[in-house]
């Protein structure tokens, strides 16, 4: 396993936050899903002077942004946002987009669970598509209840993931598998060779250490689940 970090709670330039991950010794970024925001070239070379490489992305699912929203022009503008995103981490030579399926701080659905579902799926599919053609790995990543009504915990992400295609992941995250596993350990453990991405934050989401988990055990599990991947850190800010 390997450190790495999000940049998009970190309101400064891409260059500021990659020279900071090199000087503290980290070896990769997973870089915020905002395609029209970064020329990809010049990114990569800043990553390349920095002995840094990019890990990914993780999809920023704000509004305007949701595989199940009840209109079907969101949904398919959700679809293109999401494949840009696989074509952005294409260009900067990383591995694995991780997707939040549905927008962030939306609760309440539009639709039956059924009707939900199939929007997910079928959109997931088209992004899985592209995804294949460009050698990149996608990640269902839940979210905990207090941000999303859709994807919750892992069991739910495992069945999604295997609906969408064979070679779909699992992204957890430290910080929502505390609030909604009955056992965190064993949902690493259930999801397995599944897990493409590991998002790391304390259970009150700040930095590693300033909360109560136990990052011994948590890693050891991780390895006993058979990841030996990117830990990026996704604690919020002061």
């Amino acid at each position: 396993m390997f450190l790495s970090m999000h940049n998009w709670m970190r309101a400064e330039p891409i260059e500021v936050t990659i020279r900071r991950l090199a000087k503290y010794g980290y070896q990769s970024i997973e870089i915020e899903g905002e395609p029209e925001k970064y020329d990809t070239k010049e990114v990569r070379k800043l990553l390349k002077d920095n002995n840094l490489y990019c890990f990914g992305s993780i999809s920023l699912m704000f509004e305007g942004r949701d595989l199940i929203h009840a209109d079907e022009a969101v949904r398919a503008n959700s679809v293109q946002y999401l494949k840009d995103c696989v074509t952005m981490v294409k260009e900067l030579e990383g591995r694995v987009m991780n997707i939040v399926p549905s927008e962030v701080g939306k609760v309440a659905a539009m639709a039956s669970e059924e009707e939900e579902w199939g929007w997910a799926v079928e959109g997931l599919k088209e992004v899985y598509a592209h995804s294949e053609k460009e050698g990149i790995t996608l990640g269902l990543e839940p979210l905990n209840r207090f941000e999303t009504n859709f994807l919750n915990r892992h069991d739910q992400a495992l069945i999604l993931a295997e609906a969408v295609g064979p070679n779909c992941g699992v992204c957890l995250d430290a910080f929502h598998i505390n609030i909604e596993e009955a056992d965190l350990h064993q949902a690493i453990l259930n999801t397995g060779k599944k897990l493409v991405g590991f998002h790391v934050a304390d259970n009150n989401r700040m930095a590693c250490g300033q909360g109560d988990y136990d990052w011994v055990r948590l890693v050891t599990t991780l390895a006993a689940a058979g990841y030996d991947s990117a830990l990026t850190v996704e604690f919020v800010a002061p």
